[in-house]
């Protein structure tokens, strides 16, 4: 699923639930691309704000429920009980069983496939770099989740490094132009590290989009 249709179905449910027309914040939808990053699914995020909202309704509070902040916490709980799920236990370490690893690893061949169709020709040797990477990882697939969830982590990095280094100037020039101008409304209302972070994450998803280059979380290969 692409971060369009992520976002979009959670707007979507929260402003369904909140009873009106409601446009989510950056701030909301820093919220979004960070659940995306841990990997949290789509159907997990959307029973988190149901059941948020369902206990609001039974026990309304002195607030009203503004934006997605008030739901993190019950969507984050929700996501580690699916984990321990979707996982055994070995020694301490949670164990990916042996159709997730088939799903990993159908997922990568997806990826790979994905950035294949990447035609930048600044972003083609780091793309082979990465395909390379995500290969050799599909070949040693360790049961050890975190160990998966760190490499797909580390080789995303190199991707996120490309797209800010060698996306044409012009072009990250506007597409900045472009979120900054987005972020001005709310700029007064979040402190720097807030802003900053915001930025670059609206800034990233953006140069992905204009690219076709797939995300590698877990998220997106299961």
């Amino acid at each position: 699923m692409n971060y369009f249709n992520y976002f979009t179905e959670i707007e979507d449910t929260f402003v369904r639930r909140r009873g009106k027309h409601l446009l989510l914040s950056p701030i909301d939808w820093a919220i979004i691309e960070g659940w995306q990053e841990r990997g949290i699914p789509l159907h997990i995020v959307i029973r988190g704000i149901e059941t948020v909202f369902d206990g609001f309704e039974k026990k309304p509070g002195p607030r009203s429920i503004k934006g997605l902040l008030y739901c993190r916490e019950e969507i984050e709980a929700q996501f580690q009980e699916w984990l321990e799920s979707q996982t055994g236990k070995a020694d301490g370490v949670d164990v990916l069983s042996e159709n997730t690893i088939e799903e990993i690893s159908n997922g990568i061949n997806a990826a790979n496939e994905a950035l294949r169709q990447c035609d930048i020709d600044a972003l083609r040797e780091d793309i082979e770099r990465v395909i390379d990477r995500l290969s050799e990882l599909q070949d040693h697939l360790s049961p050890d989740l975190q160990s998966v969830d760190g490499s797909l982590l580390d080789i995303e990095k190199i991707l996120d490094q490309t797209l800010l280094t060698k996306t044409d100037k012009a072009h990250l020039t506007k597409v900045e132009k472009d979120i900054i101008a987005e972020l001005k409304p709310y700029k007064k209302g979040m402190d720097a590290a807030a802003y900053s972070s915001t930025f670059q994450l609206m800034l990233l998803k953006r140069l992905r989009e204009d690219a076709g280059i797939p995300r590698l979380s877990l998220f997106y290969l299961l």
